[in-house]
């Protein structure tokens, strides 16, 4: 087994297309080998600002719009929404995948942040799902020195795909 993503997309806005996947797939293997991590999946969807401004206020009290949640799998505390997994008849918890967690991106906000850096598009959703899969990690940036750490490593994987600014 590899890393893997399962994604969704819940949004109209922008078509999501094979070669954004198989750009986020490379992310997320170039990002899994400098944390030496090779397997996994990765549950990823895309929304509009209403979807995301919807479960910022469920699951972090804040009402507003962001770019991008992550719920990480081995997280566990009273802010995070109960897991429940549902079994295929036949299928055993040891069949499934190591879910890291789930990235969700507002293709909204994304799309205002590109024109607002002066970048793609792709390369602002890559960095959102860079970011939303170092959170699974458990990285943070609650200060400058996590922040700049985080965005080191961000700018390192994204370099390796090309996605520069």
């Amino acid at each position: 087994m590899s890393l893997a993503i399962s994604w969704n997309n819940e949004q109209e806005e922008y078509e999501i297309g094979d070669s954004l996947i198989t750009m986020l797939e490379q992310i997320l293997q170039k990002a899994g080998e400098a944390e030496g991590l090779h397997e996994g999946e990765v549950a990823l969807t895309f929304v509009d600002n209403e979807r995301i401004h919807e479960l910022n206020r469920e699951y972090r009290g804040i009402d507003r719009p962001t770019d991008v949640l992550s719920f990480a799998m081995n997280e566990t505390g009273e802010d995070e929404p109960e897991i429940i997994y549902e079994l295929e008849e036949g299928e055993e918890l040891a069949d499934l995948p190591d879910m890291l967690g789930d990235i969700i991106i507002s293709v909204t906000r994304a799309q205002e942040q590109a024109l607002e850096y002066g970048h793609s598009l792709e390369r602002e959703l890559g960095f959102l799902f860079v970011h939303g899969f170092l959170h699974l990690l458990g990285y943070d940036h609650q200060d400058e020195a996590a922040e700049a750490e985080m965005m080191s490593k961000q700018e390192s994987v994204l370099a390796q795909v090309g996605l520069t600014r």
